[in-house]
């Protein structure tokens, strides 16, 4: 299984961006909210235009914890479709399975999520799914396995998990879920472009 393993805290640091949405890479206080290194308080760089789309591919891509090849795929697969390049490009990466089962609230992280899939605690219409990148499809069923179902990490996240988009359907009492829809771009994080994404694959 492809992973990302730098440093969380480091990496949101660097991209001035939350990689886990909630802003705890920078809960430190002020003194945390600059770059990491010796010169992280004092240096300032002026981004040139390629500097930009490629610090939002990466800040997309580990938001994501999507590695370069994968990420890489999944942006020619969304150039290949009908409609906005862009908004196909978040829909793929919303509908892999470990995405939609960090949307459920099954886990409190992707990264969490990735690990539960790849241990087997999940099925997709009955059946195990253990591969991350599997595409989720509207109407689909996701539910935790029999021999999952008391797991703690994936009950307390449940409990953590105040409210889930809308474009998926959660019974926590069952653990199970239904993928509705493909989600609106309002739905999703409107803190990066994706424009700027798909200007740097096509520069």
């Amino acid at each position: 299984m492809a992973r990302i393993t730098k440093p969380v805290n480091k990496t949101s640091r660097r991209l001035g961006f939350s990689i886990l949405e909630t802003g705890k890479e920078f809960s430190k206080g002020k003194q945390r909210q600059y770059a990491p290194g010796q010169h992280g308080p004092t240096k300032r760089i002026k981004l040139t235009n390629y500097g930009l789309q490629l610090r939002e591919k990466q800040r997309v891509r580990f938001m994501y914890g999507v590695n370069e090849r994968q990420f890489v795929n999944t942006f020619k697969k969304a150039s290949s479709m009908n409609g906005v390049t862009g908004l196909n490009f978040l829909t793929l990466l919303e509908a892999r399975f470990d995405n939609v089962v960090y949307r459920m609230g099954f886990a409190t992280t992707r990264r969490q999520s990735r690990q539960l899939v790849n241990h087997g605690h999940f099925l997709v219409n009955g059946k195990k799914v253990d591969i991350p990148s599997f595409t989720v499809k509207p109407g689909d069923v996701i539910e935790v396995k029999e021999k999952s179902l008391n797991l703690h990490f994936i009950t307390d996240a449940l409990e953590a998990t105040l409210n889930a988009p809308a474009y998926v359907n959660v019974d926590a009492k069952a653990k199970k879920g239904t993928y509705l829809r493909a989600p609106e771009r309002s739905e999703l994080n409107a803190e990066f472009n994706e424009l700027l994404v798909v200007e740097y694959y096509n520069r």
